[in-house]
């Protein structure tokens, strides 16, 4: 397997998440494969006191299956671990602590009783393992967590060494010579997508694309391998890699439970599976809004739109690499999905101390098909975001989702240069700013800059 060397933005994260006074043990959460061990690995090198346990190796599980007191587990984690003494702080990392339940309850007592112990926990099914486990809860309140997801668009330029384009894309408004370069490196990011061995059997290669191909269909076919510990019933299971199977070809499109897939399968069976895969970290299920204040509620009645995992894993199972190779844009690829997918994917990344669920608007009216891509928070409160190219004057649900709210502002993600513009259709009067697909993750500064210089931008105009 690729060791990856590159870094993650998640590790300035754990490095204030150490110097808090108030510090919680810290559970890092997340699908498998996302790089949850190897990130507390490289932050671990900032101690050197370390104790690391694998709660997969029975050795290391039975350590909080003896019903010892906190001081006498702690003492025998460093006798086993073989951790010299000293003044320095103790890091103590319990990978894949779903598998012992009673480690997960002792983390409360590490927050009351031991502080000066820094501890980090990470694993996959966490929710899945903890509902079999019904008298097995998280602590709450004593324990913090940090939400691991595939690399940002960011963090794939800092694995393929491209610094001086990462600099032009932190630069508000990106400068007009790197536009071009960043569209084609958004548009590879699509293709190799953020899981982190992709990532680096891409960078490894020299951008070929074979292995990364290769490391999808292993990733993947583990992906299938967890279903049994998923469904605990064999038709459950078939129902289960029936919905994995097919999320990939779904992602970034509104799904229905009834028959999903082509499936015979009914609403209720396919609900619950979806929901365990969603629980896994695999897959989100995002419902809409119908409104447009704050609190975004989801209309729990209306189909949701299905957010996969990974880019990239859409892109091999659903085979759009050609595609995305050919197209003009972006919105062009796979009825436009696949924009929605990234750009929902990137959304998810900006907040990793918070699971933030991502949103989207619809009419509140029977046979309306207005439907805006995200709502997003603000300085400003909730901005509509749609993602596609083309004349503003033809963004006919953003029109009505504008008239309706008041609002003032919208964005739309798009494959051109970043703008200011007044738009006056079909009723609405507002102002669109235009941002680059490549920045998504950094709108909320696009709007922060638009708003302190207006005037720095292309001349307002009317559509």
């Amino acid at each position: 397997m690729y060791i990856y060397p590159f870094s993650r933005e998640a590790i300035g994260h754990l490095d204030r998440w150490a110097a808090e006074t108030s510090r919680k043990p810290l559970i890092v959460r997340g699908a498998r494969q996302v790089g949850k061990s190897t990130l507390v690995d490289m932050f671990s090198r900032k101690y050197r006191r370390v104790a690391r346990l694998n709660l997969e190796k029975p050795g290391h599980a039975d350590l909080f299956r003896r019903d010892l007191s906190l001081q006498d587990t702690v003492q025998a984690i460093l006798l086993e671990c073989r951790t010299p003494p000293g003044p320095d702080p103790l890091l103590l990392f319990l990978d894949e602590i779903q598998e012992v339940p009673e480690a997960v309850a002792l983390l409360r007592y590490f927050h009351e009783e031991r502080p000066d112990i820094h501890v980090v926990a990470a694993g996959s099914l966490l929710e899945v393992a903890m509902e079999e486990e019904e008298a097995i809860s998280f602590p709450v309140g004593r324990v913090q967590f940090l939400y691991l997801r595939p690399l940002s668009f960011q963090e794939f330029l800092m694995a393929q060494g491209e610094s001086a384009a990462l600099d032009a894309l932190r630069t508000i408004p990106a400068p007009a010579f790197a536009h071009e370069r960043l569209l084609d490196l958004f548009r590879r990011y699509t293709m190799v997508g953020g899981m982190p061995e992709a990532v680096g059997a891409y960078a490894q290669s020299g951008g070929e694309l074979g292995p990364v191909h290769l490391v999808y269909a292993d990733l993947f076919r583990t992906f299938q391998d967890d279903i049994g510990k998923y469904g605990k019933s064999e038709s459950q299971r078939r129902i289960l890699l029936h919905c994995l199977d097919t999320a990939p070809f779904l992602a970034g499109s509104r799904v229905t439970f009834q028959g999903f897939g082509g499936s015979d399968y009914r609403s209720r069976e396919v609900g619950e599976a979806l929901r365990t895969l969603e629980r896994a970290m695999l897959l989100d299920l995002v419902h809409p809004t119908t409104g447009w204040t704050d609190p975004v509620i989801p209309d729990l009645r209306k189909s949701p739109r299905l957010q996969f995992l990974d880019v990239g894993l859409v892109s091999h199972r659903a085979g759009l690499q050609r595609q995305l190779l050919e197209a003009r844009d972006l919105s062009e690829t796979h009825r436009g999905r696949v924009v929605e997918q990234v750009i929902g994917q990137e959304f998810k990344t900006i907040a990793l101390r918070e699971d933030l669920p991502l949103a989207f608007w619809v009419r509140d009216k029977a046979q309306s098909q207005a439907e805006v891509d995200f709502l997003i928070r603000s300085a400003r409160g909730l901005v509509p975001v749609e993602a596609k190219s083309g004349a503003a004057g033809k963004l006919r649900s953003l029109h009505q989702y504008m008239i309706r709210s008041g609002s003032r502002l919208a964005v739309r993600l798009y494959g051109g240069p970043a703008s200011l513009q007044d738009v006056e259709a079909h009723g609405a009067s507002y102002r669109l700013l235009n941002v680059p697909y490549y920045a998504a993750s950094l709108v909320d500064a696009y709007i922060a800059e638009s708003d302190r210089h207006p005037g720095a931008w292309s001349a307002p105009s009317k559509t």
